[in-house]
């Protein structure tokens, strides 16, 4: 296997891991990384993550390598699931847990509160806002929760949650990335 990425900061800075080849899957480069968990960095330790769209987990282990209390993958693929799981086995990561499924079958059950999403969809399925509105109308976000979301930089946001105001925007390349910030 010889995709790899570094995790660069926190407990296990320059620890690596390890992804798959699969469809949709592109882990969120080191640079762009490096610009949200500097928006992220009075955000994290202690926080609740969901990571919707797990795919390498570039976020959520970077996340749970800051301090992140709880970090929940949610993945689909099985052969991407083995990997994390691989990968959380070898940090030690046991404030990582990986669900196996869709990430609206999971958002359709019981709720929980979380502090901190990051949402890295396949590009071109039409699938960010519609997560977005799941998040809010399903009850899933803390207070003043913190949301990362990553899309194809062609795509024109619509329909985003009205209590969430844009606090951060970016792009890199192919590659837009927005921090929101939940208000009630």
């Amino acid at each position: 296997m010889a995709n790899k990425l570094r995790i660069i900061g926190g407990e296990w800075r320059s620890r690596q891991i390890h992804f798959v080849d699969a469809p949709g899957l592109r882990p969120t480069p080191a640079r762009v990384r490096e610009t949200v968990f500097n928006w992220l960095q009075r955000d994290i330790t202690g926080s609740r993550c969901l990571d919707c769209y797990a795919g390498s987990g570039a976020l959520s282990f970077e996340a749970a390598s800051r301090g992140a209390s709880t970090v929940v993958q949610l993945e689909n693929n099985p052969l991407t699931c083995r990997t994390l799981k691989a990968n959380a086995v070898a940090l030690d990561a046991a404030q990582i847990k990986l669900v196996q499924t869709d990430v609206f079958r999971y958002l359709a059950g019981d709720a929980e509160l979380f502090d901190l999403v990051f949402i890295d969809p396949p590009f071109a399925m039409g699938l960010a806002a519609p997560t977005c509105c799941w998040l809010e109308d399903k009850n899933w976000l803390g207070q003043h929760a913190k949301i990362y979301l990553e899309t194809e930089s062609t795509l024109k946001l619509a329909g985003m949650p009205d209590n969430w105001q844009l606090l951060k925007r970016k792009t890199a390349g192919e590659v837009a990335y927005y921090l929101f910030e939940r208000r009630i």
